[in-house]
């Protein structure tokens, strides 16, 4: 279920709420494009910004206007423990099909107050598949790998979002987790590596803009045509490196915007993209002929 391309969804803002239509139809698009699936509230999705209500509400809408047509893994992590027990349940209340939850950010907690984290949200669901989020340059915590084998063990977590760059991690993590642990990659521009090491898709932030040729690319990929993924990731390159020149999501915000799919609107501390940034995605979308 958990296997190919799976834009972290940006959050469509107008006037300063949740622009809950954009964002319905920019559910649609992404799969009538050919996303895998959908992951609402991360990162890319501003769930820093997001207040209770509307974190809880989009990823609602998110299950709500995918209809069944794809598996959508909802994020659900705090860096409070009773926060993402919450987030989680209400998850698997709501329908998603599994939970992106992010090692808790700025607590810096041990790696077995990692272990006492995780295990608490395994206890607290009933069937509901976990995915680990580790991605230590925002979160400033990073799971070593006995730690993640330790809680591979337990019956709801499934898997994780690796986005520490790290490519002889993913071989490790198969080691020591097993084969059937899913490793999906937080980086667009090492996805292939990636899965050459045994991962098995790529939570991606260019997906918001080219969903059907990242799909293309992760379907290459993981059949074993080399040829055709190598010639779809020179193609994405471009752009998986204009939507990383300043913090994301504020170019993809920009570029999105530029797709006609919604407002370009982001909540402080972030900002709009700057010129320098704008010229960038300009460019990739350019070379991609997406404008």
């Amino acid at each position: 279920m958990f296997k190919g391309s799976f834009p972290a969804l940006i959050t469509p803002f107008k006037d300063g709420a949740v622009d809950e239509s954009a964002f319905k139809s920019f559910v649609d698009w992404q799969i009538t494009e050919g996303s895998d699936g959908l992951v609402p509230c991360g990162t890319t999705g501003e769930s820093p910004t997001l207040s209770h209500d509307e974190h809880l509400r989009v990823v609602e809408i998110c299950i709500g206007a995918a209809a069944g047509r794809v598996p959508i893994i909802a994020g659900t992590g705090s860096n409070s423990t009773q926060e993402a027990l919450d987030f989680t349940c209400h998850a698997e209340r709501a329908g998603a099909a599994a939970a992106l939850v992010v090692t808790p950010y700025y607590n810096k907690p041990t790696q077995a107050g990692l272990i006492a984290h995780f295990s608490a949200l395994n206890a607290a669901v009933e069937k509901l598949p976990l995915i680990i989020y580790n991605i230590p340059g925002r979160s400033a915590v990073d799971m070593q790998v006995d730690t993640m084998a330790e809680l591979a063990a337990l019956e709801n977590i499934v898997g994780v979002k690796d986005a520490t760059g790290d490519l002889a991690r993913v071989a490790a993590q198969r080691i020591a987790c097993g084969p059937d642990f899913i490793q999906l990659s937080g980086e667009d521009a090492t996805a292939l590596g990636f899965n050459a090491q045994g991962g098995r898709g790529c939570i991606s932030v260019a997906a918001n803009v080219a969903p059907d040729l990242c799909a293309s690319f992760q379907n290459a990929s993981l059949s074993g045509d080399m040829e055709t993924a190598l010639a779809l990731q020179d193609k994405l390159m471009p752009l998986n490196e204009a939507l990383f020149c300043e913090p994301s999501p504020s170019p993809v915000k920009y570029a999105v915007a530029k797709l006609g799919l919604c407002a370009e609107d982001i909540r402080l501390p972030l900002l709009p993209a700057s010129p320098m940034a704008r010229e960038k995605v300009d460019a990739a979308l350019a070379r991609l002929e997406l404008v």
